[in-house]
C-alpha cells in the first residue's frame, strides 16, 4: 500500500499535538461560547432524562396490566407517552439550534483565526508551499473541525444518557447491572484500538485532498497556456494520478471507519443474548417481574447504542483532531521574517543602506555575501544584470518580505527590523512586472491601498498618469469591471491602474519591475509618463528591461552574483566599456533608435 502514499508526506511546518493539547486549544474557541453550552447542557439533560423515563414507564405498565388493569392505564398510558414524547422532542430541537450555533461560531473563529495566519505568513513561505494546499487547511480543514464539535455535543448527550441508563439498571437488578458493566471494557477496547490508525489514515486523506486542491489551482491559473499549447491532455494526464490516489486513500479511510461499527455491535449483540437468557432464567424463577425484565432489556437497548456511539467517537474524533491538528500547525507556524522592535515609522525620507548583509533562499546557498551598497533619498536607481544576479532579490529585502542572516539594512539609518512593519510597509510602492488586480472596478483597485480615499482623490490620481487619456479606452471609465485578475484589462492598462494605484498610496520608496517590459511603444509611453509623476520626489528602485527607463535613472548598478561589478549613469559605464556594455549590447541595444540591424555596434557617450 506504500505507492498509495507517494507524494503525502508531512509539510515542514507540520506538527504533532497529543490529543490533550488538541482539545485544550478547542476549548479555547468553546469559551467564549459558555452561556450557550450550559444552555445546551440543560437541554441535553432534559432530553436524556425523557428518554429514560419511556422504559421506566413502559415497565410500569407492563406491570400494571399483568396484574390486570389494563383498562385503568391503557389511555393515560398512552398520553403519558406521548406528552414524553413530545417534550424529548422540543427538548431536542432546542438542543440541536443551540448547538447549531455554538459550532458555527467555533468553526467561524478558527477559520478566521487560519485565514488571519496566512495573511501574516512571509513570501518564503508561498514560494515554498503550494497555495492549494494552504486553502485547502482553511476549508476542508475547518469543514472536519466542525465535525468535531457536532461530535462533541452529540458525545455529552449520549454520555449523560449512559449515566441515566446505567442508575436504572443498577435500581433493577444489580446482578444484571454487573454483567453489562463487565462487557463495557470489551466493548471501549475495541473502539480505543482503532484510535491510531484512524488518526493517521485521516491525515493521509486530508493530505492527499490538498495535493488536488493544489492541482486544480495551479491548472486553472495556467489554463490560458495550457490551451495555448494544447496541452489539455497533459494536464488531464497530470491530474489522473493524483484523483486516483485520493479515491484510494479516501476508500482505504472509509474501510477504516466502516470497519469499528459491525465490529461494536457484534460484541453488544453477543452480550445482550447472554443477558436475555439470564434476565429470562430470572422472570421464570420468580425472582424478576416481567415488567422489570422489559424495562431491564428496554435499557440495555438504551445503554448499547450510546455506548457503542460513544466508544465509536474515539475513532471518529481522530479525523476531527488531524484537521485541527493541520489547522493549527499553519497557525502556530513560525515566522521567517522576525521583527525586533515595533517602533513608529513616521514619514520616511527614502535613504536605504545595506551593510555587509548576506542573503540566501537556502541558508547554504547564499544570493549575497557581505553585500554593501547605499541609495540616498529621493535617488533614482536600476538594477541590471543577468538572470540570478541578485535584482529581484535586493527589491525583496527592502520590502521586507524575506529574512537576511547576516549584516544590516537601514531606511533613514534605521533598521529595518526595528520598524512597525505595517506602518513600514505602508510607505513601499512595489509594481511587479505583471500587477495584480483584484475582483471590483478600475476605482476599486486605485482605492485598494487607502480604502477611506474619496472618489475625487481616485479620479485625480487617474488622471495625474499619462494625463488621464488611458481612461477614454474604458468602457465604463473609473467603474469598469477588471475582472478575475484583471483579465478584463490590457496588460498595459492594469499598469497604468497600478501606477494610479502608488498615487493614492504615496510611498516614499517605489520598488518597479521594470512597467514597461511587455507592453506596445504607445502603451510605453503612457506608462514612462505616468512613471515620470509616480517616481518624482520618491526613492525608485528599477529592475530595468527597457533602455528608456535606464538613460533616465540617477544611477545604474551592475550586478553579477550578487556582486556590484560596475555602477555610474548610462552615458559613463557605455563609454566604460565594461560588463555594462555587454549586457547593454545583449539585452538593450535593440531598443535604441540608432540601432540598425546586421551592423556592428560602437558605444557612444552621450
Amino acid at each position: 500500500m506504500g505507492f498509495i502514499l507517494d507524494g503525502l508526506d508531512v509539510e515542514d511546518y507540520d506538527r504533532s499535538y497529543g490529543d490533550r493539547e488538541l482539545l485544550r486549544r478547542i476549548g479555547r474557541y468553546f469559551r467564549p461560547k459558555l452561556p450557550a453550552m450550559v444552555l445546551v447542557a440543560a437541554m441535553i439533560v432534559l432530553h436524556s432524562l425523557t428518554q429514560s423515563a419511556i422504559p421506566l414507564l413502559i415497565s410500569w405498565g407492563v406491570d400494571r396490566m399483568e396484574q390486570g388493569s389494563v383498562s385503568d392505564i391503557g389511555w393515560p398510558l398512552a398520553g403519558a407517552l406521548l406528552g414524553i414524547g413530545v417534550l424529548a422532542w422540543v427538548f431536542n430541537f432546542f438542543r440541536q439550534w443551540f448547538s447549531a450555533k455554538v459550532t458555527g461560531d467555533v468553526v467561524l473563529g478558527l477559520r478566521t483565526d487560519a485565514f488571519d495566519a496566512v495573511l501574516e505568513r512571509d513570501m518564503s513561505f508561498y514560494d515554498e508551499h503550494p497555495s492549494g494546499k494552504i486553502v485547502s487547511r482553511v476549508t476542508s480543514d475547518t469543514d472536519e473541525f466542525a465535525n468535531v464539535v457536532t461530535l462533541t455535543m452529540n458525545l455529552l448527550s449520549q454520555v449523560l444518557l449512559v449515566g441515566f441508563v446505567t442508575a436504572l439498571l443498577f435500581f433493577r437488578d444489580v446482578q444484571l447491572a454487573l454483567l453489562t458493566m463487565a462487557v463495557t471494557p470489551i466493548v471501549m477496547g475495541t473502539a480505543l484500538a482503532f484510535r491510531r490508525v484512524a488518526r493517521r489514515t485521516t491525515q493521509h486523506a486530508q493530505r492527499s485532498l490538498a495535493r488536488v486542491n493544489a492541482n486544480l489551482q495551479e491548472t486553472m491559473g495556467g489554463i490560458s497556456v495550457a490551451k495555448n499549447f494544447r496541452q489539455e491532455a497533459t494536464v488531464y494526464s497530470e491530474f489522473r494520478p493524483i484523483n486516483r490516489q485520493n479515491y484510494a486513500v479516501t476508500l482505504r479511510q472509509g474501510f477504516v471507519f466502516s470497519g469499528i461499527f459491525p465490529v461494536l455491535f457484534l460484541v453488544a449483540g453477543l452480550a445482550t443474548v447472554v443477558l436475555v437468557q439470564v434476565g429470562g432464567s430470572s422472570v421464570l424463577g420468580g425472582r424478576l417481574s416481567a415488567g422489570d425484565w422489559y424495562l431491564f432489556l428496554q435499557a440495555v437497548g438504551l445503554f448499547w447504542l450510546p455506548l457503542t456511539s460513544i466508544a465509536a467517537f474515539w475513532s471518529q474524533f481522530q479525523q476531527g483532531l488531524a484537521a485541527s491538528e493541520r489547522v493549527f500547525a499553519l497557525i502556530d507556524a513560525s515566522p521567517r521574517v522576525v521583527q525586533e522592535d515595533a517602533q513608529p515609522v513616521g514619514r520616511l525620507a527614502g535613504r536605504i543602506e545595506f551593510r555587509d548583509l548576506t542573503f540566501g533562499y537556502e541558508p547554504a546557498h547564499p544570493v549575497l555575501t557581505r553585500f554593501n551598497l547605499t541609495i540616498e533619498a529621493g535617488e533614482s536607481v536600476a538594477l541590471v544584470g543577468h538572470t540570478g544576479a541578485g535584482k529581484s532579490t535586493l527589491s525583496k529585502l527592502i520590502t521586507r518580505f524575506y529574512e537576511y542572516s547576516g549584516g544590516q539594512l537601514l531606511i533613514d539609518g534605521r533598521d529595518i527590523r526595528s520598524f512597525d512593519l505595517r506602518e513600514y510597509r505602508r510607505q513601499i510602492g512595489a509594481v511587479p512586472q505583471q500587477p495584480f488586480l483584484f475582483s471590483g472596478t478600475v476605482a476599486d483597485n486605485i482605492r485598494y491601498p487607502r480604502p477611506d480615499a474619496s472618489d475625487e482623490e481616485v479620479r485625480l490620481a487617474a488622471m495625474r498618469v499619462a494625463g488621464g487619456d488611458w481612461l477614454e479606452a474604458l468602457p465604463d471609465g473609473l467603474g469598469t469591471d477588471v475582472g478575475e485578475h484583471g483579465r478584463a484589462l490590457s496588460m498595459g492598462q492594469r499598469q497604468l491602474v497600478a501606477l494610479a494605484r502608488l498615487l493614492v498610496q504615496d510611498p516614499a520608496i517605489v520598488v518597479l519591475d521594470e512597467a514597461t517590459a511587455s507592453v506596445d511603444p504607445l502603451t510605453e509611453a503612457q506608462i514612462s509618463e505616468g512613471l515620470d509623476v509616480v517616481l518624482a520626489g520618491r526613492t525608485s528602485i528599477v529592475i530595468a528591461h527597457r533602455l528608456s527607463t535606464i538613460e533616465h535613472v540617477d544611477r545604474i548598478i551592475v550586478l553579477d552574483h550578487g556582486r556590484i561589478i560596475e555602477e555610474g549613469d548610462h552615458a559613463a559605464l557605455l563609454k566604460a566599456g565594461g560588463r555594462y556594455c555587454e549586457v547593454y549590447n545583449t539585452y538593450f541595444r535593440h531598443q535604441s533608435p540608432d540601432y540598425q540591424p546586421g551592423t556592428g555596434f560602437v558605444p557612444v557617450a552621450k
